[in-house]
């Protein structure tokens, strides 16, 4: 059986862990490799590896920082379509998705090529007279990032590229059911010129995290999971002096005005319920109507199209028309989704379209699910409350604007969400007054380019500084402010002085 290896000081190394998880082929069911979990001394090597490179790589200047990144763009762009390959065959999205979901992680790369410029600090001459201020943005030291299965590319480069830009080493814990593609990233960077030891990967579970997060030498670390694990993370690593940016979980809501398009808002709300399997934490969960008029049409325009949605392995056969979402990630993951749809059913929501037993001709061993539709959700249910993260879609039907502002408002989450509409003044307040940290106006995955932040409110993050962007520089460095005086003769002369200085 094939395995999967730690990633430590330039190679891949071999661990003597004794847990061993399969990887599989969610669309075959199949057993297709294995990962090997670290122990304790090999997670505290990497630390020390990573340690040991921080004075040099620091040292570095920031153009030839970059340069590695722009060599690094490049090997991307070359192995495109074998990275996206890999993607769908341990986390089963589809070919397409899988492009997308890189092309999204080279934005950020191309956004931290820029570092010679986003890293210059400030100066301010002549504060006082002969004083000049400067600012220099240094980097941290060891930084580390725990990912999860469901963007196995792009969420690790969300964080690395700008961290190894800022002059920080970096240690990646990617999740265990598709870790392959973080061994490929690191062999692309060492092929880019990157230095050993800059950038290693460690296969672990919550001990690994609690090691990495407990250790004095790391000083940031970056985490994308469920909202208790957000929690865990942010408490451990805030209690041992870490910066710490922890991304949670996510209950994604669609305001449909009266006025919006019923077949474009049908149309995107397919996009964003159902592509990746409802695998993504900006996937809208819930589309609320503000009267029953403009719900019965949403749901008349729905149903049909759900029905048709084409699910089956990512990787379709050349010439074939490619599916519209692949499989869940394992077997269990599958059971929760459909444990979801149970209780929907049992608290007395109305279930449309089931998915549920529904299999692919030739696939009947991958871990599939169809596309499921409730209509008449209410606060109450779990379905409503809770992220299912699994191809479903659930109306709300609330009775007016304000109800509807109250239950997206209220909700403990708030990372993303959208309103469809053709009236500037209706968009404009509910963009103005929704409590969400990412917001779209007839956009239904309102992600930010990576010149902009990505970053939830409430339970959704835990941080006060957002994932890619201008925060990310700022969170992968320090800030040291420099007054300078070089004293004239009449300041020699002066004496001295006890009073607060001032300019």
């Amino acid at each position: 059986m094939e395995t999967v290896y730690n990633f430590i000081n330039g190679k891949q190394v071999p661990s003597k862990g004794t847990e061993i998880h399969p990887i599989y082929n969610p669309a075959t069911g199949q057993q297709i490799r294995q990962v090997v979990m670290s122990t304790p001394e090999e997670v505290h090597a990497a630390i020390d590896v990573a340690q040991a490179a921080f004075p040099e790589w620091s040292a570095t200047p920031p153009l030839r920082r970059a340069r590695v990144l722009f060599k690094f763009k490049e090997l991307l762009e070359r192995d495109w379509d074998k990275l996206a390959a890999l993607i769908t065959e341990e986390h089963g999205k589809t070919f397409s998705d899988a492009q997308g979901e890189l092309q999204r992680g080279l934005e950020v790369v191309e956004f931290a090529c820029g570092i010679p410029h986003l890293q210059k600090g400030e100066f301010s001459e002549q504060v006082g007279r002969g004083i000049d201020v400067h600012s220099t943005m240094q980097p941290l030291g060891v930084t580390i990032g725990i990912t999860p299965f469901n963007f196995p590319a792009m969420v690790p480069m969300w964080m690395f590229p700008v961290a190894l830009a800022c002059g920080n080493t970096f240690i990646l814990k990617p999740a265990k059911a598709d870790p392959s593609l973080s061994i490929r990233l690191a062999e692309l960077l060492k092929e880019a010129g990157l230095p050993d030891g800059v950038f290693n990967v460690v296969h672990g579970g919550r001990r690994d995290n609690e090691i990495l997060l407990q250790d004095p030498r790391v000083k940031a670390a970056s985490f994308v999971g469920s909202t208790p694990a957000a929690k865990s993370v942010y408490t451990v690593g805030s209690a041992h002096g870490k910066r710490v940016q922890a991304l949670g979980a996510a209950k994604n809501f669609a305001l449909i005005m009266p006025d919006a398009d019923i077949e474009f808002t049908a149309n995107a709300l397919l996009g964003a319920a159902y592509g990746a399997a409802g695998e993504r934490c900006m996937a809208l969960a819930l589309a609320v109507t503000i009267d029953d008029s403009t719900a019965d049409k949403l749901v008349e325009s729905l149903i049909p199209k759900v029905k048709a949605l084409r699910f089956g392995p990512g990787m379709t056969p050349e010439g074939e028309k490619e599916m519209d979402f692949g499989p869940l990630i394992t077997q269990d993951h599958l059971n929760k989704v459909t444990g979801y749809i149970d209780q929907g059913v049992k608290e007395g929501a109305e279930l449309l379209v089931d998915g549920r037993g529904k299999k692919p001709a030739g696939a009947e061993n991958g871990f599939f699910i169809g596309g499921t539709l409730f209509d008449k959700v209410t606060k109450e249910m779990v379905i409503y409350q809770e992220e299912i993260f699994g191809p479903v879609l659930g109306i709300v039907r609330a009775h007016s604007f304000e109800e509807a502002m109250e239950m997206i408002n209220n909700h403990p989450y708030g990372n993303g969400t959208a309103i469809f509409t053709a009236d500037g003044g209706a968009a404009r307040e509910f963009t103005s007054r929704v409590q969400v940290g990412m917001v779209g106006v007839n956009v239904p995955v309102p992600v930010p380019i990576a010149y902009h932040c990505f970053g939830g409110w409430k339970d959704s993050a835990y941080t006060t500084l957002n994932a890619y962007g201008p925060d990310s520089v700022r969170f992968y460095t320090k800030m040291k402010t420099i007054t300078t005086r070089w004293p004239s003769r009449a300041v020699l002369e002066g004496g001295a002085s006890f009073s607060m200085p001032t300019m």
